[in-house]
C-alpha cells in the first residue's frame, strides 16, 4: 500500500510539475514559477521518497538488524533542503523581476492551470498524510505535508494572480512570490528538523505516550514494576525496549507467558509493526509495597498501591520503590 502509494506520487509530481511549467511558459509570472520550483522539489523528493520507501521495506538482515526504516529519516532530510534552497532561488527570482519587470501575459489560461494542479495536490495530499500516519511511514507522510504547503501556496498565489489580472499591478506578482517563499523555507525546515531528530534518535513524545497509555491501559498484576523504556521507529516498524518486574519465583515458562501476553498487547493497536526486546527484573523486598498480586506467597510488605505508568516515570533506569519514601499517584486495583 506505502509504496504504490508513494509511486503514484512520484508519477503525478512529474505531471503537475509539466502542467505548471506551461503556465509560467505562458503568463512569465513569477509567482506561477514559485509553483513550478516547489514542483521540482516533489518530482525529486517523489523519485528518492519511492526508492526509500521500498528499501525501508525490506526485511532486517545481518548487516542491518533493525531493518532499512531509517533511509526514510535520510530521504525527508534531503527533501527538506531541496525545499528550503527552492524557497531562497525562488526570492532571487522575485527580487530581480521586481527590478527587471517582464510583461505578465495570459494570465487566466495561467490561473486556471495551476488552480486545477493545487486541487489535485490537495486531494493527494491528505490521502498521502492519512496513510503515512497511519502505515507509520514518515516518507509518504512528509509527502502528503508537501502536496498539502504546495496546494495552500498554490491557492493563495492564484488569488495573488487574480488581484494582479483585476489590478494591471505587476509588481504584486512577485510580491506574492516573496511571501510564500518564506513559507517554503519554514515548511522547508520543519521537514528537515523532524528528520534529523529521526537520524539522532530523538523520542517521539507522541508515540511514547501512546504506548505508555497502551501498557497502562492493559496492565495485570503481576507485572509489578517497568522501567527503561525506549521507543524508536524506523519506517512502519517501532522497536520497544523495555524493564519488566515480575515476580523472583516465576520460572522460565511463567516469565515466557508473561512477554507473549505483552507482545499481543502491544502489537494490537499498532497493527503488529513492533519489534519488542524485554528485559525481565525480579522483584526486591522493596517492590511488595508496589505489587497488586492479592496472593503472593512471599509477600515481605503489605500492599500500599501502583505507581502509575506515565512518561515521566518510565524511562529512568531504576526499578520504582527502592528509594520512595512515599508512592507517587497510585492506582490500587481490587
Amino acid at each position: 500500500m506505502t509504496i504504490r502509494l508513494q509511486r503514484y506520487i512520484a508519477f503525478l509530481s512529474v505531471i503537475l510539475f509539466l502542467g505548471k511549467l506551461l503556465a509560467w511558459y505562458l503568463t512569465h509570472s513569477v509567482a506561477i514559477l514559485t509553483d513550478a520550483l516547489e514542483s521540482i522539489v516533489n518530482v525529486i523528493t517523489g523519485f528518492l521518497g519511492l526508492y526509500s520507501v521500498i528499501l525501508a521495506a525490506k526485511p532486517r538482515d545481518a548487516n542491518h538488524p533493525y531493518g532499512h526504516g531509517k533511509v526514510e529519516f535520510i530521504s525527508s532530510a534531503v527533501e527538506g533542503a531541496l525545499i528550503s534552497i527552492a524557497g531562497l532561488v525562488i526570492i532571487y527570482e522575485a527580487i530581480y523581476q521586481l527590478i527587471h519587470p517582464k510583461l505578465l501575459m495570459k494570465l487566466d489560461v495561467g490561473i486556471l492551470i495551476i488552480i486545477a494542479t493545487g486541487a489535485v495536490n490537495f486531494l493527494f495530499g491528505r490521502h498521502a498524510v492519512r496513510i503515512g500516519r497511519k502505515q507509520h511511514s514518515l516518507v509518504v507522510e512528509s509527502a502528503g505535508k508537501h502536496l498539502l504547503s504546495d496546494a495552500y501556496s498554490t491557492a493563495a498565489i492564484s488569488i495573488g494572480l487574480v488581484l494582479v489580472y483585476l489590478t494591471h499591478w505587476p509588481w504584486l506578482d512577485s510580491a506574492v512570490a516573496l511571501c510564500f517563499a518564506l513559507i517554503i523555507i519554514v515548511t522547508g525546515y520543519n521537514v528537515l528538523r523532524r528528520s534529523i531528530a529521526g537520524i539522532m534518535d530523538e523520542a517521539d513524545e507522541k508515540i511514547l505516550k501512546e504506548v505508555v497509555q497502551v501498557l497502562q491501559d492493559n496492565r495485570q498484576p503481576q507485572w509489578i514494576d517497568m522501567h527503561n523504556l525506549r521507543v524508536i521507529q524506523y519506517g512502519a516498524v517501532m522497536h520497544i525496549d523495555t524493564h519488566l518486574t515480575l515476580p523472583w519465583y516465576y520460572r522460565v515458562a511463567d516469565a515466557e507467558k508473561e512477554i507473549h501476553q505483552l507482545e499481543k498487547i502491544i502489537n494490537n493497536p499498532f497493527m503488529d509493526a513492533v519489534e519488542l526486546f524485554i528485559h525481565i527484573d525480579a522483584c526486591m523486598p522493596y517492590s511488595c509495597k508496589l505489587c497488586a498480586i492479592a496472593d503472593c506467597p512471599v509477600r515481605q510488605e503489605a500492599f500500599r498501591g501502583q505507581i502509575v505508568w506515565a512518561l515521566d516515570n518510565v524511562w529512568a533506569n531504576e526499578k520504582h520503590g527502592k528509594h520512595d519514601v512515599s508512592i507517587p499517584p497510585l492506582l490500587v486495583k481490587t
